[in-house]
């Protein structure tokens, strides 16, 4: 006779996570550059888990785009997104979020203290970004980079949730993973950490200015800048 318990599901949920995040900071470190072989058996016996963790986070980041699978070779990191899939993320990005932008002009006085929180922690990440790298070269560790790409992404989401659409930002979280593939091969030592805190100011200067057309157009000049870095750099 059984006891009837169920299976705890939590820890072996959160130890996937906790791999899932292991990995991503090693697409971030350059550690695992594009094309690279990704094997389930050595990843586990590097992070010290067993092969189905490994395995778990493996699909998941398939399906997000960020790793491959080839039938009978197994696991590879993606390769960067060509100049015209690149493209067309950013005009992806900027019928989203301009329209988001024109619909949470409505919501501006609730918006607006959540926006500037957004602003504030992007700019303490800049910031920590900016102590690591001092000397000019890349830190030692790169958690700092991984948060201020989340805090870059989250001042977008700030907007976007303040449209008050739920499938907009559905649709937001479903390119988040590719707007992750195209930061995974930045050059570490040339990001545009100001002129993307320089963006957002102005951004969020827009919704202060009471003028209904200002964030849109801010927003639009920011994508178009930051389509422009990405190409430069692809």
């Amino acid at each position: 006779m059984t006891s009837g318990k169920k299976t705890p599901v939590v820890p072996r949920r959160a130890l996937r996570d906790g791999v899932y995040e292991a990995l991503l900071e090693k697409l971030l470190d350059g550690s695992m550059p594009p094309g690279a072989s990704l094997g389930i058996d050595s990843l586990s016996r590097e992070l010290g888990v067993s092969q189905t963790p490994v395995r778990e986070a493996l699909v998941q980041m398939e399906h997000t785009g960020l790793v491959t699978r080839v039938a009978l070779k197994g696991y590879r990191v993606a390769h960067p997104l060509p100049p015209r899939q690149l493209a067309e993320l950013f005009d992806a990005r900027g019928m989203l979020e301009v329209a988001a932008a024109e619909r949470a002009v409505a919501h501006t006085d609730d918006l607006l203290p959540e926006l500037r929180a957004a602003h504030a922690q992007h700019v303490l990440c800049a910031h920590r970004v900016r102590k690591q790298r001092g000397d000019g070269g890349p830190p030692a560790d790169y958690s700092d980079l991984r948060e201020y790409f989340q805090a870059d992404w989250e001042f977008h989401l700030t907007i976007i949730r303040a449209a008050d659409n739920r499938f907009l930002v559905q649709m937001a979280e479903s390119l988040s993973a590719h707007v992750h593939r195209m930061r995974q091969t930045a050059d570490h030592g040339a990001l545009d950490i100001d002129q993307a805190v320089a963006e957002h100011a102005t951004i969020l200067a827009a919704f202060e200015s009471g003028d209904p057309e200002a964030p849109s157009k801010a927003l639009r000049t920011h994508l178009a800048a930051v389509a422009r870095r990405a190409a430069e750099d692809a």
